[in-house]
This record gives C-alpha cells, structure tokens and sequence, in this order.
C-alpha cells in the first residue's frame, strides 16, 4: 500500500465510522442533558483520561467552561479536567500509586450531583507492562456511582468495563487507537457546540 492508498482507506474508515455513531445518537444526546443539566443545577463536572485521552480530557474540560458560552459575564460548566494539577498527580502516584490518582482527587472534590466524565481508548479492558490498562479511570468511575454522582465514558473497541460502568456511554466503533481518540474530540466538540445553543435557549428564556 502507498501513502495515497493509506490516506483513503484511513479516510473511508472515517466515513464507515461516523455512519456507524449514528446509531447512539440517542446516547450523545443523554451526554448532552446530563451536562446541561450541571450547568443548571450548579454541579461539576470532572473529566478524566490517560495518554491521548489525558489531552483530550483537558481540551474538553476547557470548552466546557468556556467554549459553552457567548461571550464575557455569561456562565459555563465547573469542569476540571484532573489531570491537569502536576504536583497533585506526581505526589498522589509518588506516595500512593497510579490507581487511586483520580479516585483520590474526587475524595477531595466531591459534591453530590457531581458529573464525571471518563475518556478511554479500551475502556479499562487490555494491558501492558504496567498491568491493566485504566484501571485508575474505573475507580474514579465506581466512587461516583457509590458517592450519588453521574457517570460518563467515551470509549472504543468493545467498551470495556467503563461501557458498563457509565450511566451514558459512547462507543466508537472502531479497534484502532488513532481513530477512536480521533472521534472522541469529534464527540467532544458535537456535544460543546450543542451545549452552546441549549445554553443561549435556555437564556432567552430569562435564565442565568
């Protein structure tokens, strides 16, 4: 294969893949209430990943506090995504070990009603040299279920047990890293943008 061949058939990869999301569409739109909900109720919202899904996590734990509104003096989302505190996380892995990283942060954080969204290429299923993969992700998503919080994962592959875990899951269907977290940050920005205009909407109606 040469690098033309290579570049469509990744191409028309993406497009089998985005006809096939079409299928949980009902899924991405219970994402989309669930966080609206947060802004309306006042809850955080808590994003979490490793490697690629790590940049993402911050990407999206960025626009949902600020990409979600118009302009100055308007409110976004409490979101923080949890890898983002580099002292916090060394120290926690240091002294504590890579497993608890996020589940101990949220120990901290914690409020009822909060939203913690869980961003995974296998969804905690497959391992490495370390051992399993996510499983620090599949903890902090247990301790919101056992605490009264609200579950989301974006995950590819099968799922994994994140699939299960979750009270609103999408699965790319996809077994190729690049191009599950690829549709991950599609996901992401589908479910800014749409959160943007429920957020104008909801303040025509003369709510904050």
């Amino acid at each position: 294969m040469n690098d033309s061949e290579y570049a469509y058939s990744y191409l028309e990869n993406v497009k089998q893949i985005s006809e096939q999301l079409k299928s949980q569409k009902l899924a991405i739109a219970k994402i989309i209430e669930i966080l609206f909900d947060a802004r309306k109720n006042d809850k955080w919202v808590f994003v979490i990943g490793n490697g690629g899904s790590a940049s993402t996590a911050s990407h999206l734990s960025a626009d949902l506090v600020k990409t979600v509104v118009k302009k100055p003096g308007e409110m976004g989302i409490k979101a923080i995504a949890l890898v983002d505190n580099i002292p916090l996380n060394s120290a926690l892995v240091n002294d504590w070990g890579w497993a608890s990283v996020y589940e101990e942060q949220l120990r901290t954080y914690w409020m009822p009603g909060s939203v913690v969204i869980g961003i995974s290429v296998h969804g905690g299923s497959g391992k490495d040299q370390a051992g399993a993969w996510s499983q620090n992700l599949l903890r902090a998503m247990q301790f919101t279920k056992d605490n009264g919080g609200i579950a989301i994962s974006l995950s590819g592959f099968d799922g994994g047990a994140m699939k299960d875990l979750a009270d609103a899951c999408v699965v790319v269907p996809a077994d190729s890293t690049p191009l599950v977290e690829s549709f991950h940050v599609v996901l992401h920005h589908l479910i800014v943008f749409r959160l943007k205009e429920k957020i104008q909407e909801y303040k025509k109606g003369g709510n904050q």
